[in-house]
């Protein structure tokens, strides 16, 4: 299948259709996580009490960095063009759904996104677990093969190998990841380029 066939996409958020902005390290040392530690794995091995906190923190640290969101070369057009195509549009982010609607919003892409359509952390487990994309996949009732996960690390490519979805690395000038994306491109302009 070619990407021109693909008519299903999946984005990350982060990183993928925005600037990447969060200081992984800084959020780590903030809230108390080993630097090898998964932010979101560990929050969640938590007691209830502790874990609540640390994530109403994390939860206001990344609704500034949501508000002040900046679209990734070449999103906006990406996006649009996928929309007026008629193609089905999807976020899954390891962020909050609230805070990816409000990016969504600051980077002028919000109308593109069905509601619906767009999954945080409380929607699904975390990326690279396939949950969410298979939720997806059932919402729009398409095989996940018929469906192209875009995202910029590695968790992403994982997320949708393990779907058994198509995978785009965008945002990153070489590949570390040749096994296990489909298509590279280095940014999301070069993407567009490539339907």
């Amino acid at each position: 299948m070619s990407l021109k066939d693909i008519k299903h996409w999946v984005f990350d958020m982060d990183g993928t259709l925005t600037v990447a902005v969060h200081d992984f390290a800084a959020i780590r040392v903030a809230l108390g996580i080993p630097a090898e530690d998964d932010i979101l794995t560990h929050l969640a091995a938590l007691p209830v009490d502790v874990a609540t906190a640390k994530h109403a923190w994390l939860l206001e640290h990344e609704r500034e960095l949501a508000l002040d969101s900046v679209a990734a070369t070449g999103a906006v057009a990406l996006v649009r063009e996928l929309a007026g195509r008629g193609y089905r549009l999807g976020i899954l982010t390891r962020n909050a759904r609230e805070l990816a609607h409000i990016t969504l919003q600051a980077i002028g892409l919000a109308d593109c996104f069905a509601v619906q359509d767009v999954l945080g952390r409380d929607d699904a487990p975390p990326k690279p677990d396939p949950g969410g994309l298979l939720k997806l996949a059932e919402a729009w009732g398409v095989a996940p093969a018929a469906m192209v996960m875009v995202g910029d690390y590695r968790f992403d490519l994982d997320c949708g190998r393990a779907a058994g979805a198509r995978t785009v690395l965008v945002n990153l000038p070489d590949n570390p990841w040749p096994e296990l994306a489909d298509w590279h491109a280095e940014d999301c302009a070069a993407l567009h380029r490539m339907l």
